[in-house]
């Protein structure tokens, strides 16, 4: 026991104390543990074993062993700021302050938060700001007298662009009935220049055709997919992950009474169905984790009905897991999911490569296609079909890297599986300008694809 305390005691000379640390000198608290251990009455029983791995351990921290081992390749810390802008806002001096100047400044952030919880008012939505609309003008090109149609209307902010941009008419297409209403708005704005209508793409066939509009007649078609933020800065719609309110995700705000909501997803799909949700939608990494954590908490407490309370159980499943956005912000958990579910609910992805095909038939020769897609499974559908590569007019699951050419060694075959209708405008996919994503940061997934009707 002496041999152990005299080499704990040289081990100690490595750490000397800090004073301005106070309780969170390390220095201080190895010195208490170990007068702690070797004064115990139990010191007769002491475990030499144990003693001497922990005393290697603490060597090995003494001796910056690990920070030599693992080198750090970034000099930045999490926060973004610097080692020494960190070490300045954790000083005790900043400490003391926020200690005893602002005492009730996180009393009244509280009060301000509860008060906006508890307010009855009407909710105000956000203007969805519309991305890359120079984009899209330039693609399009709008020119008087020329008819085009916004397959995604939203609140707007490309259609009333167009319109100031050329005198032409416009038909706007919108499942959402909050869209619709502002489309009526914007008509009234503009008469007889804008026809609003109210309906999915697998829908819009019909109502073209109660207003005696062909096939190979309209001159620009414009997507942009994607939930609008009328939808996310409503809770009570449950898009959103920051906002609670009851899992409904209908776009169509109930206008279909048989369509499911994401809380009856929750609670009548099997842990293998939900599996497939969240791995295939959402591609999120740990879906068995989290279908299997919803099924339990499904039969052993209660179904899952709030946004809350699925990322409450998201979370759960991604213990001291931070997540960052493209911008390197902090990103909930539970963002993939509630993504997975969005696409599910509203058959996003069906309704998408029928919208691919509507335009292939209803665009004129050199007619002009633009679309802005904000992940990977809509861009990947849109690609393919500028491309070719489509079997029975659906994209084609399997990318052409992935397909053998000697599987099929006759030339025409070959032309005939990849013949295309569309010509594509530019040759790289268009991201969002660095202002334009500072300017709105939704903007930072944008992936905008334009094409031509040559066939």
């Amino acid at each position: 026991m002496t041999t152990q305390y005299k080499k704990f005691t040289k081990l100690i000379a490595k750490w000397p104390l800090d004073g301005t640390k106070g309780n969170r000198d390390l220095g201080k608290v190895i010195r208490d543990k170990v007068k702690e251990a070797f004064e115990s009455s139990q010191s007769q029983n002491f475990d030499t074993e144990l003693c001497s791995r922990q005393y290697n351990s603490l060597n090995r921290l003494a001796d910056n062993y690990y920070k030599n081992k693992y080198k750090r390749c970034k000099t930045s810390t999490a926060t973004g700021l610097s080692t020494e802008e960190c070490n300045l806002i954790l000083s005790n001096e900043v400490l003391a302050y926020l200690k005893e100047e602002n005492k009730g400044f996180f009393k009244k952030l509280c009060w301000s938060v509860l008060k906006r919880q508890l307010s009855t008012e009407t909710i105000q939505y956000k203007d969805h700001v519309p991305v890359m609309l120079n984009e899209v003008t330039k693609h399009l090109n709008p020119t008087d007298n020329e008819l085009y149609i916004d397959m995604t209307f939203g609140a707007g902010g490309h259609s009333r662009h167009l319109l100031t941009s050329a005198n032409c008419k416009l038909i706007t297409l919108d499942r959402d009935p909050v869209a619709y209403e502002k489309a009526k708005e914007l008509a009234k704005e503009f008469p007889n220049r804008v026809t609003p209508l109210l309906g999915k793409f697998s829908e819009l066939p019909t109502l073209l055709k109660e207003r005696n509009i062909r096939q190979a007649s309209i001159d620009g078609i414009l997507f942009d997919f994607g939930c609008s933020s009328m939808q996310l800065d409503n809770g009570e719609r449950g898009f959103s992950v920051s906002k609670d309110g009851y899992l409904d995700m209908r776009m169509d705000a109930g206008r279909d009474p048989n369509q499911i909501t994401a809380r009856e997803v929750l609670a009548t799909a099997n842990e293998h169905e939900l599996y497939k949700i969240f791995k295939v939608y959402g591609e999120e990494k740990k879906a068995a984790k989290i279908a299997q954590s919803i099924i339990e908490a499904r039969y052993m407490i209660k179904n899952v009905e709030t946004t809350r309370e699925l990322v409450e159980i998201v979370d759960s499943c991604c213990p001291n897991e931070f997540r960052l956005d493209k911008l390197q912000r902090p990103q909930s958990n539970a963002t993939k999911v509630f993504q997975a579910l969005r696409i599910f609910v509203n058959n996003e992805l069906n309704e998408l490569n029928y919208g691919m095909v509507l335009s292939k038939y209803y665009l004129k020769l050199n007619g002009k296609l633009v679309t802005i897609c904000f992940h990977s499974l809509e861009d990947t559908i849109v690609k393919r079909h500028i491309a070719g590569n489509i079997v029975n007019e659906v994209a084609n699951p399997v990318p052409l890297r992935y397909l053998s050419p000697m599987l099929v060694q006759d030339q025409d075959t070959i032309n005939q599986f990849l013949d295309t209708p569309w010509k594509a405008i530019n040759k790289h996919v268009e991201v969002p300008s660095d202002e334009e994503v500072e300017r709105n940061p939704r903007s930072r997934s944008a992936r905008l694809r334009a094409a031509i009707k040559i066939k």
